[in-house]
This record gives structure tokens, C-alpha cells and sequence, in this order.
């Protein structure tokens, strides 16, 4: 049920009226967040002291550190790669920054992952988590999304597998959310604008 429940939350959040993105991810977040917490132990046991938040830092550079590998490699391999990443740091024009933090911070990236690397890793085990994190994407058609989504999840998954603590992993959602969408894109221009955008 989980799991239904969190795929079709994220069709709804995907195919919905664009400028309401915002507005539905964050209440996928809630959703998301509270049956994690409502049923799963270890994300209530979840803590953030100085331990974890160094180790979510440390490896959400580490996780940046792939991105702008992976940026260059979308832009060159793939047909659509830069109109993709560029669709999808179009988003930061719907709300105000500060905004997107607050809703970043706190709500979207703890909620994940408390849902996906608490409560459906714990239960399907980290390949079968990492598999259905970047499924749920594929209602995007985003295959940019679909893969960046698939990695991350894949690489926060092992982290949590080899036992790193999930306030860890929420400090390294949170501090990469916000350093790769709001503070320093992988887009070659912060002011850049998606060639949807641009026919729009």
C-alpha cells in the first residue's frame, strides 16, 4: 500500500498543473513522511546530532561530486540531456528561493528518506528500494530524471545499507537538495532557461 500510495502520489505530482508543483510535492512529502513515521521504528528513532551531520555533508559532496561528472556525460550521450536538466532547473523559477529551501528542508528531503531508505528499504531490501525510488520517476518521461533519481537513490541506499544512520542520510538528502537546485546547479548558467521555457 506504501508503495502504491507513493507512486501515485508522484503521477499526480509530475502530470499535474505545473505551477502547483510546489504545492504537491510538499504534500507528497507529509504523506509520504507521516506513514513512514506512523509505522516504521527506525524513523522514529532517527536522530541529528553533530555524528550525523557531518557524515550527511561529507557524503552529499560526495554525491555532488557524481552529479557534475554525470551532467557533463547526460549533456554529451543523451539526445535530450541538456533540454532535461534544464526542464528540470526550470522549476526554481515557480517559488522563491528561500521558499524552496524551507519546503526542501523541511518537509521533501527528510520525507524521503524516511519513506525510502526507512521504511521500504528496510522491508524490500536496497536493490528492490533503489529500483522502485527511480520507478516512481518514470511517470516524468524524463529519462535525465529517471537516471539521476535512480543514482541517488542507489547511492544513499548503500550508504544506508552499510549502516549509516538515517538522520545521516536525512542531513544528506536535505544539504544536497539545496546545493545542487538552489545554490550551485550543474547548469553551466544559473540563469539558463529550458527550451520549454523558452517556447512558452
Amino acid at each position: 500500500m506504501g508503495i502504491g500510495a507513493a507512486f501515485a502520489a508522484f503521477g499526480l505530482v509530475f502530470r499535474g498543473p505545473r505551477e502547483r508543483f510546489w504545492d504537491r510535492m510538499t504534500a507528497t512529502g507529509l504523506v509520504l513522511g507521516g506513514l513512514a513515521l506512523a509505522t516504521d521504528r527506525d524513523a522514529r528513532r532517527a536522530r541529528i546530532g553533530p555524528a550525523e551531520i557531518a557524515l550527511g555533508l561529507a557524503s552529499a559532496a560526495g554525491l555532488y561530486g557524481i552529479f557534475r561528472v554525470g551532467d557533463t556525460v547526460a549533456r554529451e550521450v543523451m539526445p535530450r540531456g541538456g533540454e532535461e536538466i534544464g526542464d528540470i532547473y526550470a522549476l526554481r523559477s515557480l517559488r522563491p528561493k528561500e521558499e524552496l529551501a524551507a519546503r526542501l528542508a523541511l518537509v521533501i528531503g527528510p520525507a524521503e528518506e524516511l519513506f525510502w531508505r526507512g521504511f521500504v528499504q528496510r522491508r524490500a531490501g536496497y536493490l528492490t528500494a533503489t529500483a522502485l525510488y527511480g520507478g516512481a520517476h518514470i511517470v516524468t518521461e524524463n529519462a535525465t530524471l529517471i537516471g539521476a533519481a535512480t543514482i541517488a537513490g542507489a547511492y544513499w541506499g548503500l550508504l544506508r545499507a552499510i549502516g549509516m544512520p538515517l538522520g545521516a542520510l536525512v542531513v544528506s538528502h536535505v544539504a544536497w537538495d539545496i546545493w545542487i537546485f538552489l545554490i550551485a546547479p550543474t547548469e553551466a548558467s544559473d540563469g539558463a532557461v529550458s527550451p520549454r521555457q523558452a517556447e512558452e
